[in-house]
């Protein structure tokens, strides 16, 4: 069978995984897949040579089996055969169940999925050469040093005197001092040391040190740090190539060595995400917006760059919570991309909707911890629910809003994130997007309590935890398409929501902070300075240059506050909401007023408040304008203004006569006067 233009091999693993070859190819048919069904019995052993058969050049094919994968990518490298395999798991998420034979829809589901393209992330390439900086307190950070030597190229860096006598041959390089600053990633590390020294040449039977400086800086390409000491980075110190380990603890020091000493090379690492600074909300004008990414990344990737951001891809470990939070989509996740996510979604829902599912709960897991943990609910426990989607993704983290809404939206009855024990602390950020859903669902009519943070404890007795698991009734079962960036998808997603609700009211009030909203703008405090408009990075607040007219499309606005921080009259307030009518697609009036008729001419020019409010302020109180003649000029048009100035008989411009030219001649006759009076010779 052909599923997308992928030949389907699947298999029964020896009877152990009941597979109904007919129902399931029915199911299959009804979403595109073309051919009859094999369910094979022994895939990777006495039928292996089924799967020879279809290593053909630039076949593409997909395998229900994780487990051999690795024997399926061999035999297709030993064909040398050029051929796009993939690989999905539909015996640990279902068919090793107590609900197994219930578990067509969601097998059918989980192979539609995979069968979609998947995206190839762009790579980052880094190099390191092994230099390497053993950091700790004393003699201990010098033996690891000498024992990474063979590897690696160390440097000690100890931050008290070693007891006992120096080293007779000197194969490490010692120096003392402390860490104040450290910067970079893998194969390009910087740090500032403080009380640095090395070790005199000369010590005999103790540790000497020449004389401390301040402010040394040095680079490398690796740091173990075995100080003890509060890690040198953020978030507990991930970062690839920052190593540590607690000196007092053998084992530890032993496992760093062993995984410090494969870091030399050239190493290829994914660009998490993308960025795009034309939509980034952060600042303008030196006026700060939007910090959601600066505030909730767990690793300082990202740094404030002018008006934008910058994201350090060397060192971004790509947990997504930028991904997740950013408001406009200036920073997107790339692996995958949020619309091939999201498509894939739309596939396993409507799949296994029209197969007969049951209420579906989504638990997305990364694709290690989660895989591991619904590997071990399958072999030691009860197996996932039939009504359990596993949804894989590179982490947790990365989803936001637009997931939850439109996988609600898609008919998901509720939606469950496994996450591991590092990211914990992590997915507190989080609490805005599952606060601001759970109000639109209970505005809406909907029953909440749709959204779960499962942690590993949970994964130990994951099976039980998933089937407590609240199952209320989808809310929706739309089929859009998830397209138009992050804003475009929300919106497709929250109108599907409102169209499916029995009450549907026209407005939702959100939390403070959400990312939707509308701008409120005092009128009769507005000049019509134009200062919001300049500093709205979306776009959603709008200008006529016809006319002083100040307009607003909701549907755009982020709520990142830079029209209220730039707006000189403080006269603009946000209102966090979701408008359904039509109104928030299109462009609303917020403020209008007349242009200033020249007190001269009559000419129309600037804005009638603006000018008035200037006038107020500096007529009579500015000694530039003490005069009334002085004041007036600033209700005259450009041209009056400058009539108006010549008519004072000012001549601001004016210099004395000009000097007269002096020649040769002049020098020589006034030479001739001085003599003839007694002067010169």
């Amino acid at each position: 069978m052909e599923l997308r233009g992928r030949q389907l091999f699947i298999c029964n693993c020896e009877g152990t995984n009941r597979l109904d070859s007919e129902k399931l190819g029915r199911a299959l048919s009804a979403v595109g897949a073309e051919g009859t069904l094999h369910v094979h019995h022994q895939l990777c052993r006495a039928e292996l040579g089924r799967f020879q058969g279809g290593l053909q050049d630039g076949a593409r094919l997909l395998v229900a089996c994780r487990q051999e994968a690795p024997l399926f990518e061999e035999v297709a490298a030993e064909e040398g055969r050029e051929v796009e395999l993939s690989f999905v798991d539909v015996r640990d998420a279902g068919g090793w169940s107590d609900e197994a034979a219930a578990s067509l829809p969601k097998t059918a589901a989980l192979l539609a999925a995979a069968s979609l393209p998947a995206a190839s992330p762009s790579l980052l390439t880094l190099t390191s050469r092994g230099e390497c900086l053993v950091y700790g307190r004393d003699e201990a950070a010098i033996a690891v040093a000498k024992r990474l030597a063979a590897r690696l190229q160390p440097t000690a860096l100890v931050t008290h005197v070693p007891p006992g006598m120096p080293p007779r041959v000197m194969d490490v390089p010692v120096f003392t001092g402390r860490i104040v600053e450290a910067r970079g990633h893998l194969g390009d590390f910087d740090v500032v040391v403080d009380h640095y020294a090395p070790l005199a040449p000369s010590a005999r039977e103790t540790y000497r040190f020449e004389s401390p400086r301040n402010g040394a800086r040095s680079r490398c390409d690796l740091i173990v740090d075995l100080t003890g000491d509060p890690p040198l980075f953020p978030g507990g110190g991930r970062r690839e190539g920052y190593l540590r380990a607690d000196p007092a603890d053998p084992v530890a020091v032993e496992r760093l060595l062993f995984e410090v000493a494969d870091l030399v090379g050239t190493f290829d690492k994914p660009r998490y995400v993308n960025f795009d600074a034309d939509v980034c909300a952060h600042s303008r004008n030196r006026r700060t917006g939007c910090t959601r990414c600066l505030d909730a990344c767990p690793l300082g990737a990202i740094a404030p760059a002018g008006d934008v951001v910058a994201v350090d891809t060397g060192i971004c470990g790509g947990c997504g919570l930028c991904s997740a939070l950013c408001p406009t989509g200036a920073v997107a996740y790339a692996l995958p991309p949020d619309e091939t996510l999201l498509e894939r979604l739309r596939v396993l829902l409507r799949t296994y909707g029209a197969a007969g599912g049951r209420p579906p709960v989504l638990l997305v897991h990364d694709e290690d911890f989660g895989a591991e943990a619904i590997a071990m609910a399958a072999r030691l426990d009860a197996g996932l629910p039939a009504d359990t989607l596993p949804v894989p993704v590179n982490s947790v983290l990365q989803l936001g809003l637009d997931f939850y809404l439109t996988a609600l939206a898609f008919g998901a009855s509720s939606i469950a994130l496994l996450l591991p024990r590092a990211q914990r602390e992590d997915a507190t950020s989080l609490a805005g997007p599952f606060a601001w859903t759970e109000t639109l669902l209970t505005a809406l009519g909907f029953q909440g309590g749709r959204l779960h943070l499962l942690d590993e404890a949970d994964a130990a007795d994951l099976a039980a935890v998933v089937r407590r698991l609240p199952r209320p009734a989808p809310v929706s079962a739309a089929a859009f398409l998830p397209l138009g960036g992050k804003r475009g998808r929300s919106w497709l997603a929250m109108r599907s929501l409102h169209e499916a609700a029995a009450a549907p009211p026209e407005q939702v009030s959100l939390p403070a902070g959400a990312p939707f909203g509308a701008v409120r703008v005092d009128r009769a405090g507005c000049t019509l300075c134009l200062a919001c408009v300049s500093a709205c990075p979306t776009g959603a607040l709008q200008d006529d240059p016809e006319r002083p007219w100040l307009g607003f499309n909701e549907e755009a606005c982020v709520q990142c506050g830079l029209c209220r921080s730039t707006c000189p009259e403080r006269v603009i307030t946000l209102e966090p909401r979701v408008n359904f009518t039509d109104e928030a697609r299109g462009v609303v009036e917020l403020s209008r007023a007349q242009p200033f008729p020249c007190l001269r001419c009559g000419k129309p020019f600037g804005v009638r408040p603006l000018i008035e409010k200037i006038a107020d302020r500096l007529a009579g109180r500015h000694w530039m304008y003490s005069e009334s003649r002085q004041a007036e000029r600033l209700m005259l048009c450009e041209d009056c203004r400058v009539g108006a100035e010549f008519e004072t008989g000012a001549q601001p411009f004016a210099a004395g006569p000009r000097p007269r030219v002096r020649t040769t001649e002049d020098d020589l006759r006034e030479r001739e006067q001085r003599r003839g009076e007694g002067g010169e010779p």
